[in-house]
């Protein structure tokens, strides 16, 4: 075992040392300490200056993009939310700090924040607003977040803590892997405290009132959420499958939450309903916007993958949880499957073997390790090759398997599976299905696949929330949805002329 080299050092010289620290510390933590003026409060980010949180932001802006499909090709909306956001960024204590508002063409309800002013909202949590001025809340909220220096607190604190330590042995460089296995841990998913909760919503209510907004909104807001939560829990609870990470996994929801924002706009003085909310203008920007998965960019139905524009489709075993990116399926282990992760994507063969490619592919993500039982397969009428190797992954013994399936004559797409040793056996029969279930559609079955989109209509003279719930693009829980998606309770009555989402087939 080895020695402290500290006791190894003088006696006057470690006095001197502690004498200078003594003297220098003070004045580097004052240094550090200074007066918030969004808070009020003091700022201690000795490893986080405003210039490390901009360059932050920026190197993380396109590793966001990549992670949560990319940006949503939809100007109208985009345009809406920057102009939105940029109203709120110049009422804030950080006028003259550059904010970049990004919609990320992702389903999952979510809005977070990165140092540096980059603001991001998913498609999924703008299709649960009903108007602007419950958007303008949540990008208040955000807003606060970075004038709070919220992440840059927690990004200091795990410094302090030690946390975000190396997911994968040293075995194993390569980052697309390093990322799966990772998957949902960045920065920028983790939980807020309770208290920077507060802190953005009470800011959020200062940036919506003095940008003109209905301070009551992030109330109605929060409220909405919550539903969404609810009905997606139970949802989940009665079909078995797993929730990816959303608004209220990132941003802390406790019952209190919905009565401190309601307090806090009362203290603005002004009357409820005494601004208006802006709906129109926020339901003529999202009519027609895409809901749900992306056609484009595949398709998640439970533990089935469907990408029509590549024609092919497979399931994942149960207790795997399904996340689509830019480049690559990723597939994570839950329960009696956690520690396991599947990362599926694929390539042109460019004049490769299936076998070169297999070895390609192997090398890129494992560099270094053996390729292990090299072996043919015909799976569903197509050559397919598979090998593995055993090693530590995330400090766990691991078995990887690699498994490349030809599509087309220039074309192969790979399964990386990452499984650990102790569920190895109970886990291969379900992971080798799932290779088998890998299908090439036809060019029929492929332009048969539909995605969902936002309508909005306007209520007509004996329309009843149950009649026009039917219109739902849904198999169950249509008015649940119905419901959830406009803010409104079993309770509601519709009046004619009231404009409403629905949710249709494109």
């Amino acid at each position: 075992m080895a020695r402290n080299r500290i006791s190894y050092i003088p006696q006057k010289i470690k006095q001197n040392i502690l004498m200078a620290l003594a003297a220098i510390l003070p004045l580097v933590l004052s240094g550090c300490m200074t007066t918030n003026p969004a808070t009020g409060g003091s700022d201690f980010t000795p490893f986080m200056s405003p210039a490390k949180e901009s360059a932050i932001g920026k190197e993380q802006h396109p590793l966001v993009i990549k992670q949560h499909g990319g940006v949503l090709d939809e100007p109208k909306v985009a345009g809406y939310v920057a102009v939105v956001g940029g109203r709120l960024a110049a009422v804030s204590e950080m006028p003259d700090s550059p904010f970049t508002f990004t919609v990320l063409n992702s389903p999952i309800v979510n809005a977070f924040a990165l140092p540096g002013g980059y603001i991001y909202v998913t498609r999924g949590i703008l299709s649960l607003f009903n108007s602007e001025a419950e958007m303008a809340s949540v990008l208040g909220h955000e807003i606060g977040h970075v004038t709070g220096r919220h992440s840059a607190k927690r990004y200091n604190q795990q410094l302090f803590t030690g946390l975000g330590a190396t997911l994968l042995g040293a075995a194993l460089k390569n980052k697309q892997l390093s990322d799966a296995v990772g998957y949902g841990s960045q920065l920028y998913l983790k939980s807020y405290s309770r208290g920077n909760e507060y802190e953005s919503d009470a800011l959020g209510v200062r940036y919506s009132l003095r940008a003109g907004f209905d301070p009551y909104a992030a109330a109605d807001m929060l409220k909405s959420l919550d539903a969404e939560s609810k009905l997606q829990d139970m949802i989940a609870n009665r079909t078995g499958q797993q929730r990816p990470p959303e608004f209220f996994s990132t941003h802390p929801n406790t019952e209190d939450r919905v009565a401190r924002a309601f307090a806090a706009a009362q203290e603005t003085g002004l009357a409820q309903n005494s601004r208006g909310r802006g709906q129109n203008h926020f339901f003529n920007a999202i009519d027609g916007m895409i809901y749900g998965d992306d056609p484009a960019l595949g398709l998640i139905k439970g533990r089935q993958f469907i990408h029509g524009p590549m024609r092919l489709s497979f399931q994942v075993p149960r207790n795997y949880r399904l996340i689509n990116s830019t480049d690559a399926v990723y597939a994570q282990g839950t329960g009696p499957a956690e520690g396991g992760v599947v990362i599926f994507s694929g390539d042109d063969l460019k004049e490769r073997s299936i076998i070169e490619y297999t070895s390609y592919v192997w090398k890129t993500f494992l560099e270094g390790a053996p390729l292990q039982g090299l072996e043919d397969l015909t799976i569903n009428g197509m050559a397919a090759v598979t090998g593995w190797h055993n090693m530590t992954v995330a400090k766990v013994q691991s078995n990887v398997r690699i498994v490349t399936i030809q599509h087309s004559p220039g074309k192969a797409y790979f399964f990386l599976i990452v499984t650990p040793l102790s569920k190895f056996d109970s886990l291969q029969n379900d992971l080798q299905r799932m290779t088998h279930s890998f299908r090439k559609l036809s060019t029929k079955q492929a332009k048969e696949i539909k995605g969902k989109a936002i309508r909005v209509v306007t209520v007509q003279k004996g329309d009843t929330p149950a009649h026009l719930a039917q219109y739902m693009a849904f198999s169950q829980h249509k008015l649940d949805r119905f419901l959830v998606l406009n803010g409104l309770t079993p309770q509601s009555k519709l009046r004619p002329g009231q404009r409403v989402k629905l949710i249709v087939e494109k």
